[in-house]
């Protein structure tokens, strides 16, 4: 049976291990247990990062990585394209060939070293492995790249074309949504002589396209091209986000992430990405538009970082049925059903299950979720909300028990109950007498593989919502073992619930309730009323030699040494563990059903 994945084209990886023939493919970490590559969910079968190639596991990934497209810088002299030149021939066409120098010279090439956490055992890292990419001036001192290129990254490096120098690369902004990050080099002499790219608008149909980069197979620039193939709202791999993307047939190899690709005019229109892999398909790459580009680049002006793309946080069905429309009293063929809120969204003040957008912003909102682009085509809802930026306000036209009105809400990023990453690189961990809780998250799960994590906590993880601010679902990874856990060393990958009676909200939390305790007996209840009862001064007193024993640095992570903040407003649990829908559009099996 063919296998279909669409995945990201991913920078060339090398490994300090590794051998010539596997570099690009193997990156090495230290293996504690042997554990089985994860099953994606089926939504994600089709969408992921070109980093997991055939007789690799996903656990054994290499860093995502990228594809090309050119740059802007003038030539000086012919000696610099180090070209032969006959005099007995015409020189036409070389001399019109200049101008394409100016484009190439401004992509340059990423050479990155990243060391990944370890999320079995978060107070480590995995080991250090490199990889290459591509990147491209645009001005002000700055780079464009793709942020899988530079994903934990702990050196990055850029280098010129033609040069054999490379210069210390500084990131100064990661969008994972957009899979996007600036960089900035502060030797002026990298940018000698240089001239930035010039965006380009949206480009249409057919429209002639060239990707320049530096890909597996060479060490020098390679160009390809093609044709716009569509152009739609798409899911990024690396961002598990819905935004606007541009297909094209022009082949998009490793190596060539974050590379420019342009118009017939010499434009950049936007920075290729991810290719989709296919028994079925060929030549399907993408590229991310200028208008999520642009957005990437305001937020960070405006804001001093990337904040996010923000969303109704509503999950919405379509309303092709006229019988359902008639139940709902729409009069028209118009408009999308409210089926879920999430309960940390903003909207969830002012929308309910069961109310019908017919607008935003004054823009109708059609019975497919669909809203006019362009002059003659549609679009997805989502692409509407994308165009907003964090805290902006916008005005929905609803429709409930049939009467028409306008409400306003404020647009946020969404926040996952279970995280697709994890925000400052390095997971938190709590050590309590042995028992290592840790935050669940995606990466966890990818890394520990799913079979081991039991379907009840699985079902958590793609169908609950976060119901406060602030919620994680926090379980203990495993149990370092000593006399003080007899009778618990065996337990793993379950869920905390409560502390000595209290519901805990976060590993923050429980840190706290730790260290607040004064009862001689920590009581833990765990999913599935399983109960762990610890000696509160017995178990303080075994921390030292359980971290000596396994070599641990300290009990916690840095972050839960700061104080504890208690969080207001909290919404009460009902008495649903999850709901029945999954909670992004990536495991979304119904079409009729999408996130927005």
């Amino acid at each position: 049976m063919a296998c279909v994945a669409a995945l990201l084209a991913f920078p060339s990886t090398t490994s300090s291990t590794a051998s010539a023939s596997s570099s690009c493919r193997l990156r090495l970490r230290p293996a504690v247990v042997a554990r089985a590559p994860r099953q994606q969910p089926r939504g994600r079968r089709a969408l992921r990062r070109f980093d997991e190639v055939e007789g690799v596991s996903k656990k054994r990934r290499g860093i995502g990585g990228g594809s090309g497209a050119g740059g802007s810088q003038p030539s000086s002299s012919r000696r610099d394209r180090g070209l032969a030149v006959d005099f007995k021939e015409s020189q036409v066409a070389d001399f019109d060939d200049l101008e394409e120098d100016k484009f190439f010279n401004a992509v340059v090439k990423v050479y990155c070293t990243h060391i990944a956490p370890d999320y079995g055992l978060p107070w480590q890292k995995q080991r250090q492995h490199s990889s290459s990419g591509s990147a491209f001036m645009i001005g002000d001192g700055k780079l464009l790249t793709n942020a899988h290129c530079v994903e934990h990254d702990t050196q990055v490096k850029v280098k010129r074309r033609g040069d054999d120098k490379k210069y210390i690369a500084k990131v100064l902004a990661r969008g994972t949504e957009c899979d996007l990050a600036l960089l900035s080099v502060e030797n002026e002499e990298f940018w000698r002589g240089t001239e930035a790219l010039h965006f380009g608008r949206l480009p249409c149909l057919q429209d002639s396209v060239t990707v320049v980069g530096y890909p597996l197979g060479g060490d020098t620039i390679s160009v390809t091209k093609g044709v716009v193939s569509r152009i739609e709202v798409t899911p990024y791999a690396h961002g598990t986000s819905d935004l606007l993307g541009i297909q094209i047939d022009a082949a998009i190899n490793p190596g060539n992430s974050g590379g420019p690709a342009f118009n017939e005019q010499g434009e950049c229109i936007g920075v290729a990405f991810q290719v989709y892999r296919s028994d079925e398909a060929e030549n399907i790459g993408y590229v991310i538009p200028t208008t999520v580009v642009s957005h990437f680049l305001n937020d960070y002006q405006k804001n001093g970082k990337y904040t996010g793309f923000p969303c109704l946080g509503v999950l919405l069905q379509k309303l092709e049925n006229p019988a359902l429309r008639e139940i709902l009293k729409v009069p028209s063929s118009e408009g999308v059903l409210v089926r879920r809120v999430e309960p940390t969204a903003p909207a969830s003040s002012v929308l309910q299950k069961g109310d019908v957008i017919v607008s935003f912003d004054g823009i109708a909102v059609g019975c497919e979720a669909t809203v006019p682009f362009r002059s003659t085509e549609r679009i997805a809802f989502r692409y509407l909300t994308s165009q907003k930026y964090a805290g902006d306000i916008a005005q929905l036209g609803i429709i409930r028990d049939g009467n028409s009105m306008k409400v306003q809400t404020i647009l946020q990023p969404r926040k996952h109950l279970v995280p697709f990453h994890v925000e400052g690189g390095q997971p938190s961990y709590l050590i309590v007498a042995g028992l290592v809780f840790t935050p669940l998250t995606e990466p966890f799960i990818e890394e520990e593989c799913e079979d081991t994590l039991g379907l009840k906590l699985l079902a958590k993880a793609r169908y609950s919502l976060a119901t406060f601010e602030g919620e994680q679902i926090v379980i203990v990874s495993q149990v370092l073992a000593h006399e003080v856990n007899i009778g618990y060393e065996h337990m793993g990958n379950q869920q905390v619930m409560k502390l000595n009676g209290t519901t805990i909200k976060n590993i923050h939390h429980l840190a706290h309730l730790v260290d607040t305790c004064k009862d001689k007996f920590l009581t833990f209840e765990f999913e599935d009323d399983f109960l762990v009862v610890l000696h509160r001064e017995e178990a303080a007193a075994a921390s030292s030699d359980i971290l000596k024993e396994h070599a641990i640095p300290s009990i916690r992570s840095s972050d839960l040494s700061q104080p504890y903040v208690e969080t207001k407003n909290d919404i009460q649990k009902t008495s649903e563990d999850f709901g029945e829908s999954p909670v992004t559009n990536f495991e979304m099996g119904i079409d009729c059903l999408l996130w927005a």
